[in-house]
């Protein structure tokens, strides 16, 4: 009889001991690893191509100004990013209410999208092309690309991708970082720190080494710039400009725009023949950047050069707080000339040498310096006169300027006790005093045009030449007028534009607005960021280009005598004509 056979041996020997079964892994199923693998290999998502689609079609959306193919061609590459990362987030929002993992989409899903992207991209980019249309008949544009207009969807899908690249470039910064730390510390905490890491060393990357360094270079490249002298202008031979003889800022130290604006302006011949009476040659001083070493030093030496030409014995002196580069516009002094019958002196200062768009992005505490240095040091000379021989005093400047030379003033009294009149032009929207006056307006007026405590002291127009509101009120003593277009983006342009509609928007438009123009959070913000640094590029009398209004803006502000209609349209088309 066989023995008994060990349970733990086989025929062949003892049993191999069972490999015990692994316990399954916490993960994604198969078919979301597929998907992922799936996702990395198309590199979009569906709910973000979504999105992306949504953000494009609202990019043909009309906004302030005409734009040209390469401008369409940005706003509806941000625009697709931006609708990218909200159609992804909204997807993982989702998911995290489901409690599940991404799944590819059905079979059908791509294609209904695809079809939907052929037919809405078409009708809305067609559409985009007619409120073009309708923008620069307006505005009397008729220039118009063809061939950039075609090539803008090209321009949208560089945009696109490159800055889509940026974002994943990031995330997978926090990746790397986040799985790192994990080995450290718990997985959440992980993810929170990372993240804060990451956003931090974006951050100063973004504004501390690529912002200040395109910065940087930009202010490089407009310093060489800066030397040049514009064509047609030569050094003054009279002793009461500023680089002539006797003055005490030298003619190689102006810059660019000083040497454009002491150089030129309206003579003693040509604002008697306009007036028809005996005139004065005007004065104008100025400092460039080359001629003192800091703002206040610059402002003192261009009033000492101011009092050593007379220009406090003159009838009117105005201070003008200049725009970044330096520059101030021709079509506002040469009306303030000729309306004065050039018993006038002007003073100005420069304060950088980038343009003002760019110093009105990055850098708007020097114009704030320049503003109330330049205005302190002509009250402090001004003050000190004896009332009745003192000169009216008066204040200007256009965009980035107005924002200077509000600095130097506390509110609608403070400009009404220390000037005879005062014209900003073009405000941007974060000016201080404007924002005043535009927030607080009285019940019933548009912010296009608002009227401020029965415009007493402070005004607003879009055209000057116009009835001012409120009509039929009294507007004595000293005038402060604010000249603004509705379709000036540097007017209206604000970051609140990302989440909340402006009331220039809600209400009705200006008569340079698109009728029917609506808000949309983040595209609008955008699209007026994108008009910005082409704010000039249309003709007078819109956007950002102020020429021929000057002339009925400083004469509601002056109020000069002896000047007919007659002499009034003649000197608009002077100052049109040298615009």
């Amino acid at each position: 009889m066989d023995e008994a056979q060990d349970p733990d041996e086989g025929p062949d020997g003892p049993k191999k001991p069972e490999k015990p079964e692994e316990p399954e892994q916490p993960g994604p199923s198969k078919p979301a690893r597929r998907w992922r693998e799936h996702r990395k290999l198309n590199s979009l998502t569906l709910p973000g191509c979504w999105g992306a689609l949504v953000a494009s079609c609202l990019s043909f959306t009309p906004s302030l100004l005409p734009r040209g193919g390469v401008i369409q061609g940005v706003v509806w590459g941000i625009s697709a990013v931006i609708g990218y990362g909200v159609g992804v987030l909204l997807a993982s929002i989702w998911r995290a209410f489901a409690d599940r993992d991404p799944r590819p989409p059905r079979s059908w899903a791509w294609r209904a999208f695809l079809i939907s992207a052929a037919v809405l991209l078409v009708v809305f980019f067609g559409l985009g092309q007619y409120w073009q249309y309708l923008i620069r008949h307006m505005m009397g544009v008729s220039e118009y690309d063809v061939w950039l207009v075609v090539l803008s969807p090209l321009i949208a899908a560089a945009v696109f991708w490159i800055l889509l690249l940026i974002g994943r470039g990031i995330r997978g910064v926090f990746r790397w970082t986040a799985e790192r730390l994990g080995r450290r510390i718990g997985r959440r905490a992980a993810r929170t720190v990372g993240w804060i890491l990451v956003a931090g060393v974006t951050y100063l990357v973004i504004t501390g080494l690529l912002l200040q360094g395109l910065v940087g270079l930009a202010n490089d490249i407009f310093s060489v710039r800066d030397g040049a002298t514009p064509e047609g202008v030569h050094q003054p031979t009279t002793a009461l400009r500023s680089g002539g003889p006797g003055s005490l800022v030298p003619w190689d130290t102006l810059g660019r725009q000083g040497r454009g604006f002491v150089g030129s302006g309206p003579s003693q011949a040509n604002i008697a023949t306009l007036s028809h009476r005996p005139a004065m040659e005007p004065i104008r001083t100025y400092a460039g950047l080359g001629s003192a070493d800091d703002t206040e030093s610059r402002a003192a030496l261009a009033v000492q050069d101011l009092e050593r030409a007379g220009g406090f014995h003159r009838k009117n002196l105005l201070v003008v707080t200049t725009t970044g580069s330096g520059w101030v516009d021709p079509a506002s002094v040469d009306s303030f000339d000729y309306l004065s019958g050039g018993d006038d002196a002007t003073v100005a200062i420069q304060y950088s040498y980038l343009p003002s768009w760019i110093s009105y992005l990055v850098d708007q505490s020097k114009a704030r310096e320049a503003g109330r240095d330049l205005f302190d040091a002509v009250y402090g000379v001004w003050s000190q006169l004896p009332q009745a021989s003192r000169p009216k005093l008066y204040v200007a400047g256009e965009s980035l300027g107005s924002f200077g030379g509000e600095t130097a003033f506390s509110g609608e009294n403070d400009l009404a006790n220390r000037t005879s009149g005062t014209l900003f032009v073009g405000p941007p929207n974060f000016n201080t005093l404007f924002r005043e006056f535009s927030d607080h307006r009285d019940p019933g007026s548009p912010e296009i045009q608002p009227v401020y405590r029965d415009g007493r002291i402070v005004r607003f127009a879009s055209d000057p030449s116009a009835a001012i509101p409120p009509s039929g009120q009294p507007w004595n003593g000293t005038r402060v007028l604010y000249l603004m277009h509705p379709s000036d983006p540097i007017v209206w342009w604000s970051p609140h534009l990302v989440f909340s509609e402006p009331d220039w928007i809600a209400e009705t438009p200006g008569q340079d607005v698109l009728k029917g123009t609506v808000w949309i959070p983040f595209v609008t913000f955008w699209q007026v960021t994108a008009d910005l640094p082409f704010s000039t590029g249309v003709p007078a009398g819109h956007g950002h280009k102020y020429t021929a209004e000057y002339v009925d803006a400083w004469n509601t502000v002056l109020r000069p005598s002896g000047f007919s209609p007659q002499d009034l349209d003649h000197l608009r088309q002077i100052i049109a004509k040298d615009a």
